[in-house]
């Protein structure tokens, strides 16, 4: 178990770090909807306050409703986060390490949500501003790259099972 601690501890804590001093960069140099070009026609570092989830998810509910929610859902993640954690095996690194992730990114939102009552964004990548996708941060690479290497560990436990003639 111990080295399960280690590794969250240390993955999660370099990445709530540096999301978290990202965002502090931001807040303080740029004003809201401020933009610098990095990559011309491309990506932008543009200041975004998200009052919502994922793609601006619940942007538009209730103010008070979203922040209850927010603030609920997200501490009840990582708790099924840690819970999932405790019960993986002591030599699965990758899922000790993706389960970090996730978690790492669930905390510095949840960071941000606490203070400010939103989460600052400022990756802008876009097609010479006719096409944007919405902007992100540093917790959400944390907590995407966390559950496509879950979802790439599960189809690969699968494709192995499928392969020894076990079911799964």
């Amino acid at each position: 178990m111990l080295k399960k601690i280690v590794i969250l501890l240390s993955l999660a804590g370099a990445i709530i770090l540096l999301d978290q001093l990202t965002k502090i960069y931001v807040h303080t140099e740029f004003s809201v909807g401020e933009s610098v070009e990095v990559m011309s026609g491309f990506f932008d570092l543009t200041y975004v306050r998200n009052m919502g989830a994922a793609f601006g998810f619940l942007r538009n509910a209730n103010e008070v409703f979203r922040k209850a929610f927010f603030l609920s859902i997200t501490p009840l993640a990582m708790i099924l986060i840690l819970g999932i954690l405790y019960s993986t095996k002591e030599e699965d690194n990758l899922q000790i390490c993706s389960l970090s992730l996730i978690f790492a990114g669930a905390v510095g939102n949840y960071l941000d949500r606490i203070r400010f009552g939103y989460v600052i964004d400022f990756l802008d990548f876009h097609f010479k501003h006719r096409w944007h996708y919405p902007a992100f941060n540093v917790a959400d690479i944390s907590i995407v790259t966390g559950v496509f290497v879950l979802i790439g560990l599960t189809f690969y436990e699968d494709y192995i099972n499928k392969k020894e003639g076990k079911k799964a």
